[in-house]
């Protein structure tokens, strides 16, 4: 598998993860009509992703030749999973567990 082929899985399982991060934080700090809940989320997904940049960045050193390619590969994969996992998980957490 092409370095670059990983750098795709290993973003959409970030995404997954940091949806459901997320989606507690979410839960844990605000209501769902309050815009700083949205807000406060998309922050822990952007953490995320930039953990897993310079984490990614050291690993695909020389695996990549252009390094910004590490930064842009997958960037839009990750946000729309990020985006349909968290609706799918805080849904879930606020079915199942409400306040």
């Amino acid at each position: 598998m092409t370095p670059v082929k990983q750098l795709y899985i290993i973003r959409i399982v970030l995404g997954i993860i940091a949806a459901a991060l997320s989606a507690v934080v979410a839960f844990m700090l605000g209501n769902a009509t309050d815009i700083s809940t949205f807000v406060n989320s998309l922050t822990v997904a952007l953490v995320v992703y930039l953990l897993s940049y310079y984490i990614l960045k050291a690993v695909y050193k020389n695996k990549i030749e252009k390094q910004s390619k590490i930064l842009s590969t997958a960037v839009g994969m990750y946000f729309f999973t990020w985006i349909t996992f968290f609706i799918l998980f805080y849904t879930t957490i606020k079915v199942f567990m409400p306040a």
